[in-house]
């Protein structure tokens, strides 16, 4: 197959130091261009990587011919415009999570999507832990799967990053209660009906920097979570059903030079000593990412999460902030 031309849209450290360099191990991608703001910006990036071409403004990448797909990992607020601006110009795009800061605006890119692809970017769902913990619930495995639980949580204070700065889209549910979100939609397969979340605001940046929230996806089955922008970093997902439980030790971070596992347990003796565990070799999740992506492109497989996924999500994370505000349960 033959590999996509793509250009990056920034020089943000995630797609710098994570995305690029894991799309670039694949020969089904191409890093041919990254632009920014400032010349010297995209010309560092661009030496620091091996990256062809280097712009010093994002309309000039989006006219570059040669770039056939964007990846794109501007601050939230940047995210629809610029992917507009992309799909204008003929570019599938690949958004960095959230796709958008609200549903209402993440739905101006419905039209655009059938002109060319664009998806978010939850790489989570393309490593084989993820995809395994799903084929052990699809087998029953656990049983009737009837509660997720998951934790994650860092910690940054700096009023100048851009997770702080609430005008833009800053704060834990967009940057990392997004993830939670998504765990309980592929693990249960279902979307959830109503919510209910507690908030807890910082009160210099206006930012939420802890929410918890519990889901209700319909038949018993809840989704309870918890995340944080200033709490010590931890992350985990356990999955629990009638016979069993599946727990992710590394779900969302998962290192991509050193081996990962799960562990299922069926609870017969205390203190998950009765689990297993499933190994798996190291990989770079973002490689598959950018792999699945490009050959949705080449047209070798469909899109396994296209717009219409990320729309749910956003209208998920909206009755979050509604319930947030109203102290009450939402209907999605």
């Amino acid at each position: 197959m033959e590999p996509v031309r793509w250009g990056i849209l920034s020089t943000a450290r995630i797609g710098r130091m994570k995305v690029v360099p894991g799309m670039m191990k694949s020969s089904l991608c191409a890093i041919t261009a990254v632009a920014s703001r400032s010349a010297a910006s995209a010309e560092a990036m661009a030496g620091e990587l091996g990256i062809p071409k280097a712009y010093d403004s994002y309309e000039a990448l989006l006219a570059d011919p040669d770039v056939e797909a964007i990846y794109n990992p501007l601050p939230n607020h940047l995210h629809v415009p610029l992917t507009l601006k992309a799909a204008a110009a003929g570019k599938h795009v690949l958004c960095e999570k959230p796709i958008a800061i609200t549903a209402q605006e993440a739905g101006q890119l419905e039209d655009a999507s059938s002109q060319v692809l664009i998806a978010e970017a939850f790489m989570v769902r393309h490593h084989p832990q993820w995809q395994q913990a799903r084929d052990l619930i699809r087998q029953g495995g656990v049983g009737e799967v009837r509660a997720i639980q998951v934790l994650f949580s860092y910690f940054n204070a700096d009023p100048s990053n851009i997770r702080n700065k609430a005008d833009i889209g800053g704060g834990g549910l967009l940057d990392i209660g997004c993830y939670a979100v998504v765990a309980g939609r592929y693990f249960f397969e279902a979307e959830p009906t109503r919510a209910v979340v507690l908030t807890d605001f910082d009160p210099a940046m206006a930012i939420d920097r802890t929410t918890s929230a519990l889901m209700d996806f319909g038949a018993g089955r809840q989704l309870i979570f918890t995340v944080s922008t200033q709490m010590v970093p931890y992350q985990r997902v356990q999955i629990l059903g009638t016979k069993g439980r599946i727990e992710i030790e590394i779900p969302f971070n998962a290192p991509p030079d050193q081996p990962t596992r799960i562990l299922v347990d069926d609870g017969s003796v205390h203190g998950g000593r009765s689990a297993r565990t499933i190994e798996f070799p190291a990989l770079d999740q973002y490689q598959l990412q950018g792999e699945a992506f490009a050959r949705a492109v080449r047209g070798a497989e469909p899109l396994g999460y296209g717009i219409q996924d990320a729309l749910m999500n956003m209208r998920i994370l909206d009755a979050l902030r509604r319930s947030a505000e109203a102290a009450s349960w939402q209907r999605i």
